[in-house]
């Protein structure tokens, strides 16, 4: 690889030293001072923040198989000459000089527009129109080592048109992932009024355990569901539809408030009416509180089926009086409730309350174009042992056809077989339909978002997009940290907090001392509050809601504490109240501030030795976790113990200096005032990030 010195570069371009290290510096490219030299293809990029073209210059070398690893070596050609204003600082607004890693392309494409925010690797050379090998290139020299099958951000694509001379033009890039509820409003705005129809209500039935929920779904559906579940003929998808008066109704059959919530923390929030079961004799419990809270968290309309009706000896208006202390005012006391007295036990009152349904939906007018491309949520999944990958699906707009080419999350595949919950075969799904989908290449997750695409491999690049966001992506969620920053940005925010505390009095205490404590910047709003150890559900609600957890006096076990860092939940315990409200009330006043800790993100052994009187004992080393990255610090053990702290100042690939160096493949390491390196030592890469999970 040819290099060139930074004051030749500059008694060429007609500027001063220090001038051309300052635009080197800002175009990012390491060099010290105007003895450095740089390589060819940075020599470009420097010409080009000139607007000097490289039309007499040699063509760049390709860099040699023991940097690259690759045989094959670019073209070379002449550079077709670009018109320029010598001396203009600034960049060339549109036209790019052409590459000469494939002239013959480059001259006749001239640009290339995406509308993704990230491209795979090989599909950004076959739009480039040139080899892969140049891609790979381009982005070695700039430190990123990757495969064909990788995906690079729309922003890198545009720096990798820059150096082939195709220009990259970023349209519509999306800025985050869309959640269904957002996709189908942004589908919805697209849509002419006469092709969208109205859609069929999705209910899910919640409530306090025993209150009669399965009894009720019973009654609903005029089968007995308890005693079929063991080697039913009925199949089990995890929804079904009942017909009233020629109206369809969708119910989904899930365990409970958890895995409602669930669906909405993945973006998926399907629900359109919320069932609220209570017992007459038994009146609002503590799962009642819940999944009253986790419904209008998701900000769904709440009916209640007052249950048990026909016991002796019940009193309707005390449970009416505890749901109106939730907020859940009847509407014979005034408020906008619905409350549906049945017995699913007798089975009297279903109509009534199904009828109650059918009005609710009117009001909310629920409509979809059936005549598109379906998309929707996966309700549940699992690995038939004779039909392979198995989802139940709800379609929530187009409709579902089988030989679609469907996608959901990592999953794609062509749709063999459709079934309905009686195991009758589909030819398709409408809006507000669930299904069983047989065709998916692995077992999608329950809560994925799922969408038919116009071909395989349209579906492929998909899915590849989506697991490389997976990796790259942390969980955006709410911390006490961020709260404080928005505020001292002049952000006005809303605090919401799941709080849990070891009896009723401290929780009380805790509530009113906070509440006293919010400022016009900052509104405090509790999720929930409740006596009892930090469970599953707490957490789940926290991220369906971008919510924090806090505890006073309680605990958790192993398994929510996995939870909560498996979904990037803030967590916070206290044994001392005063502690607890303090925290809260700096972040509200902009004050508190993130605490720092010290992260590994490499490791690597000392291999081989090398001595250069210029520069210094150099370490030879093979990176087998993680990754080092130059400025990051390092500490360096032998024999177990630490001997040595320190900033890593050059990192290097076969003898040319690079920003970082992954998992599997050697450097050099070289740190001013160390020489005494032995073979065998352990050296760890460490970086300062803020500390989020505390569970």
């Amino acid at each position: 690889m040819k290099k060139r010195r930074v004051h030749e570069l500059a008694k060429e371009l007609g500027v001063s030293n220090k001038d051309l290290l300052d635009r080197i510096h800002q175009i990012g490219i390491p060099a010290k001072s105007h003895s450095s030299s740089i390589m060819d293809l940075d020599v470009v990029r420097v010409r080009e923040s000139f607007g000097v073209s490289d039309e007499q210059k040699k063509p760049i070398e390709t860099p040699p198989p023991a940097i690259l690893k690759m045989e094959e070596k670019a073209p070379s050609s002449e550079i077709k000459k670009v018109p320029t204003a010598p001396q203009s600082k600034e960049p060339l607004p549109v036209t790019m000089p052409v590459s000469p890693l494939t002239p013959e392309v480059s001259a006749v494409k001239t640009a290339i527009k995406l509308t993704e925010p990230q491209i795979v690797v090989k599909d950004l050379a076959e739009r480039l129109a040139v080899k892969n090998s140049d891609v790979i290139k381009v982005l070695m020299q700039r430190g990123k080592l990757i495969t064909l099958n990788q995906v690079i951000s729309a922003e890198e694509a545009v720096e990798v048109g820059k150096v082939v001379g195709i220009e990259v033009i970023m349209e519509e890039v999306a800025s985050k992932a869309l959640s269904l509820q957002e996709r189908l409003l942004e589908e919805e705005m697209k849509q002419s009024p006469e092709n969208m129809r109205g859609r069929p209500p999705v209910v899910t039935v919640m409530g306090h355990v025993d209150h009669g929920k399965t009894k009720l779904l019973d009654a609903i559906r005029k089968t007995n569901v308890m005693g079929q579940e063991a080697g039913s003929i009925t199949q089990h998808i995890g929804a079904y539809q009942v017909e009233v008066g020629g109206k369809k109704i969708t119910f989904l059959d899930t365990p409970g408030h958890e895995a409602f919530t669930t669906l909405r923390a993945r973006g998926a929030q399907v629900t359109d009416i919320a069932i609220l079961v209570v017992a007459a004799d038994d009146g609002v419990m503590p799962q009642t509180i819940e999944a009253i809270h986790h419904a209008q968290a998701a900000g769904v309309p709440i009916m209640v089926a007052l249950n048990k009706m026909d016991k002796p000896g019940i009193n309707p208006d005390r449970v009416k009086q505890q749901l109106s202390e939730h907020q859940l005012v009847p509407e014979d006391w005034g408020g906008k409730t619905v409350v549906a007295p049945i017995s699913a036990k007798q089975g009297t009152g279903i109509d009534q309350l199904l009828e109650m349904i059918l009005l609710v939906a009117d009001m909310q007018e629920l409509r979809a174009n059936p005549d598109k491309q379906a998309m929707g949520v996966v309700v549940e999944s699992r690995l038939d042992k004779g039909r392979g990958p198995v989802a139940s699906v709800l379609v929530r707009s187009g409709t579902l056809h089988v030989g679609d080419i469907v996608v959901a999350g990592s999953a794609y595949g062509k749709i063999r077989a459709l079934l309905d919950y009686h195991g009758n075969r589909l030819s398709s799904a409408t809006p507000s339909m669930p299904a069983e989908v047989l065709g998916f290449s692995e077992v999608p997750q329950p809560g994925d978002i799922f969408q038919v695409e116009s071909s395989e491999k349209t579906a492929k690049k998909r899915v590849e997009m989506s697991k490389q966001k997976n990796i790259e992506e942390g969980v955006g969620q709410t911390t006490l940290e961020k709260i404080s920053q928005a505020v001292r940005e002049g952000g006005e925010k809303e605090l919401r907090v799941v709080l849990k505390a070891d009896v009723q009095g401290s929780l009380e205490a805790i509530i009113q001392s906070l509440q006293q404590k919010q400022t016009e910047k900052v509104k405090l709003k509790f999720l929930h509050a409740a006596v009892g150890a930090i469970g599953q559900g707490d957490i789940l609600l926290a991220e369906a809601s971008k919510a924090i957890v806090t505890g006073f006096g309680v605990e958790m076990d192993e398994t929510v504490k996995k939870l909560a860092v498996q979904e990037g939940v803030d967590v916070r315990t206290y044994d001392i109240i005063y502690k607890l409200i303090e925290d809260i009330e700096k972040a509200m006043n902009g004050l508190l501030e993130p605490e720092k800790v010290w992260v590994a993100i490499g490791e690597a052994d000392v291999r081989q030795i090398f001595h250069y009187s210029k520069v210094g004992t150099i370490a030879g080393c093979f990176v087998s976790s993680g990754k080092f990255r130059r400025g990051v610090l390092i500490r360096i053990s032998r024999n177990g113990k630490q001997v040595w702290e320190g900033k890593l100042e050059s990192l290097k690939r076969f003898k040319e200096d690079v920003r970082e160096v992954a998992q599997g493949f050697e450097c050099g390491i070289a740190i001013t005032g160390m020489n005494d390196f032995q073979v065998g030592d352990h050296i760890q890469a460490l970086e300062q990030q803020e500390k989020v999970d505390r569970a």
